[in-house]
């Protein structure tokens, strides 16, 4: 498949601190739990949408996930920088929110500060996610997919990684405590130590590396949708250009049949946690054919196929050469040490590069509690206070976007998939304030129910039967 569909579904960590202070005890006052602040964020939602699990006019959704985490799933993409910019455009519209929520909540007598965090576990050992979406061709049998694809994705966090401050290994979750460095220490990845299976039907219960639950959002005869889970919410633009575009190159050499080499792992749950507390990429790995590798080795074999497989077939697209070279550049930068390489363009590279740097300054461990700090304020989505935003307002976290492309983004869906024709649905309704009702595939309008409008085809950006709707309604076609 040349040409597929894609999307992020991510889901946001959320901390209320209030400004009040008890005068007789001096210890703040108007504490609110996350399910309150909750309620707060989503009430202009709810207001124009009638719930808070709705599409927006972008073709995106936004819906409060378990846990009081607020989510938001991208439009559907076609190119990775209009993923990037329509997930960026979560982030500002979630931002838009938590303003507006500060300001309901001080009319009501709470005064304080909303932040929203993109990472991936909480003070309490509570984890979240960044689930990456791929439509795949029904006829790819799955079993071989999950085989190649696992040993990939356990191993790529060695590019795509967010990067963690472990101060206390012995606090890590119960079922990641197999022998690590007992140290505090550096990790590459903040979800790896919270992943339980290799596949599963589960997405909560038991968090798997690829979740198997069959919902194609599209014709199932078709097509399927593979929802990888075990990702970490990235940062970085130039990171995410890496996630997205090797893995949809991954699937697009699956797909052609392409014999693989053997490199199924015996237990892909400890080398994913092998991995991530290993900096230098150099930990062998138990094979399931026998045998050993690293996640070195690991990676430049795969990456050895997907250049011969490019000089083969081709670049499907013109993102996919600076994606490609930033893949090999890492993979060097892992293997020679030397992170200065890839310290402005890969997530846990510039955060490991500045907390070095403040630790060297203060003469701080990596166990001091405002190491920690600094390492959550990189996930601040807040541009006036985010360590990351901090850091690429400096020059010190290269992009691919543009600012323009992002704001765009918040109010457009992308025009290469059928997202363009749910977002010109949504905007045509609320702009004439007719009720609709929206998912992935299907569109209505409320006076008018017995013509829904399917759409199947994730690729798909026009559909007379929207217009021949809209105009039945007298709304613009």
């Amino acid at each position: 498949m040349d040409h597929r569909a894609f999307g992020v579904e991510t889901e946001y960590g959320v901390h209320y601190v209030p400004s009040g202070i008890d005068p007789r005890t001096g210890s703040p006052t108007g504490r609110l739990n996350p399910e309150d602040v909750a309620r707060y964020l989503f009430r202009p939602v709810v207001s124009w949408g009638g719930s808070s699990n709705v599409f927006i006019s972008n073709g995106s959704r936004l819906y409060l996930d378990v846990g009081s985490h607020p989510e938001y799933a991208t439009a559907e993409c076609s190119l990775p920088s209009e993923l990037i910019a329509s997930d960026k455009a979560g982030e500002r519209i979630f931002g838009e929110l938590a303003h507006r929520a500060e300001a309901a909540l001080a009319e009501d007598g709470f005064s304080g500060t909303i932040y929203l965090y993109r990472n991936n576990a909480d003070s309490q050992g509570n984890a979240f996610g960044s689930h990456e979406n791929y439509t795949i061709t029904r006829s790819l049998r799955f079993r071989r997919l999950t085989d190649a694809l696992i040993p990939f994705l356990v191993t790529r966090q060695l590019m795509t990684g967010s990067g963690v401050v472990i101060p206390d290994p012995s606090q890590l979750p119960e079922q990641a405590r197999f022998p690590v460095n007992p140290e505090p220490h550096f990790a590459f990845s903040q979800r790896a130590d919270y992943v339980q299976e290799g596949v599963s039907s589960s997405s909560t219960r038991a968090r798997p590396i690829i979740n198997t639950r069959d919902e194609p959002h599209a014709d199932a005869a078709v097509h399927r949708r593979l929802h990888v889970i075990v990702g970490d919410s990235n940062m970085s633009e130039t990171t995410q250009l890496l996630r997205l575009a090797t893995t949809d190159l991954m699937l697009r050499i699956l797909e052609a049949g392409v014999p693989l080499p053997q490199l199924q792992l015996a237990h892909p749950v400890r080398a994913i946690r092998q991995v991530s507390h290993d900096l230098t990429g150099t930990e062998q790995l138990d094979l399931a054919e026998g045998g050993t590798r690293s996640a070195l080795e690991i990676q430049w074999e795969i990456l050895a196929l997907a250049q011969h497989f490019i000089q083969r077939h081709g670049a499907h697209h013109d993102e996919l050469s600076a994606a490609m070279q930033l893949w090999e550049r890492t993979l060097e930068a892992v293997e020679a040490q030397d992170f200065s390489r890839i310290d402005t363009e890969i997530d846990w590279a510039i955060k490991f590069r500045f907390i070095n740097r403040y630790c060297e300054k203060k003469g701080y461990g990596l166990d001091h509690p405002r190491v920690k700090q600094l390492d959550l304020s990189y996930h601040d989505i807040n541009p006036d206070r985010s360590l990351f935003y901090l850091l690429q307002s400096r020059n010190a976290a290269r992009r691919v976007l543009t600012d323009q492309d992002i704001t765009h983004a918040t109010e457009h869906p992308p025009k290469t998939t059928r997202a363009s024709i749910r977002g010109r649905f949504i905007r045509a309704a609320r702009d004439a304030g007719m009720g609709y009702a929206v998912d992935w595939t299907h569109l209505k309008l409320v006076d008018f129910p017995l013509h829904t409008v399917h759409t199947k085809g994730p690729l798909d950006t026009d559909s007379s039967q929207v217009d021949e709707l809209l105009a039945r309604a007298g709304l613009e076609g």
